[in-house]
């Protein structure tokens, strides 16, 4: 597909653009409504047919938990390996759409793993995730960023709370969820590992409070995204903090979302996930 329909796509989805903006340019890139369309039909996320581990998984005991967050209650998927254990807790954060279908399956991915994973929905304080991914991203706009931060804050106090979990905690988080990654390794100081999958960079002054050990990867291709890597990296190294930061050369961001056909990519996509794994292996679990 042309670099330039994925970029306005990018464009669209984060600054964001209306949807009539979108169209109209899109129509204009892709040379006419038909092709515009056929275009969408592989930028947009497809959910069911890139679920990977069913909701009712044999090996995997899954629940809606709540928490007190910042003012109010918030709400999550917490999936985990069938049996009473003692295991490392993982929060999974989701893009700016909400804890979409496709956040609920790396949940499940990350609990199949063996860990107790939490994929948070920041939007259960307005109501829940919709199912109309543009008002999603509305919704996302119009969270109180201190609060939204606080109540993920809250997610990890309530996991290592709980009896089966062994004390040790991490982060996932992509795109949006990417960002807020990093800001709970400024922010929680308890907090064992933090991976961002193309994801904001905290402010080059707050790095020095980042105790956990960080995991960063980044599409080549991402320009809007990796423009913040040289100061964040400048000022990790300056910091003496562990981290591993990797740049999938020719990769879009989103590269590990397998519900958009036109952005995913299979073999960076497992690559950046078994170095997830190993991460977590070495710091939660």
């Amino acid at each position: 597909m042309d670099q330039r329909i994925i970029n306005l796509f990018d464009e669209y989805t984060h600054v964001p653009l209306t949807r009539k903006e979108f169209m109209d340019r899109l129509i204009k890139l892709a040379g006419g409504t038909a092709l515009a369309l056929t275009a969408l039909s592989v930028l947009e996320p497809g959910y069911a047919a890139a679920a990977t581990i069913a909701p009712g998984a044999d090996d995997l005991e899954a629940e809606e938990v709540a928490w007190i967050g910042d003012g109010s209650p918030v709400r999550g998927y917490l999936v985990h390996p069938k049996g009473r254990q003692k295991r490392g807790a993982v929060v999974v954060i989701h893009e700016n759409r909400g804890l979409t279908p496709h956040i609920k399956d790396v949940t499940r991915r990350v609990a199949q793993a063996g860990y107790l994973a939490l994929g948070v929905d920041a939007l259960s304080v307005v109501g829940g995730t919709p199912a109309d991914e543009d008002k999603g991203r509305e919704l996302i706009g119009q969270l109180d960023p201190v609060k939204n931060l606080n109540n993920y804050l809250k997610a990890l106090e309530y996991l290592r709370a709980r009896p089966d979990c062994n004390g040790r905690t991490g982060a996932v988080g992509f795109c949006w969820g990417g960002g807020l990654a990093n800001q709970l390794a400024v922010h929680d100081p308890k907090l064992n590992a933090a991976v961002a999958y193309y994801g904001q960079q905290p402010k080059p002054e707050d790095v020095p409070s980042i105790k956990a050990a960080l995991m960063l990867h980044y599409g080549g291709l991402d320009q809007r995204i990796n423009a913040g890597i040289p100061a964040y990296e400048a000022a990790l190294k300056a910091a003496g903090t562990k981290y591993e930061l990797y740049v999938y050369e020719g990769m879009n961001h989103a590269f590990n979302n397998d519900t958009s056909p036109a952005r995913y990519n299979a073999e960076a996509a497992k690559l950046a996930w078994d170095r997830t794994l190993r991460l977590f292996k070495e710091k939660v679990g």
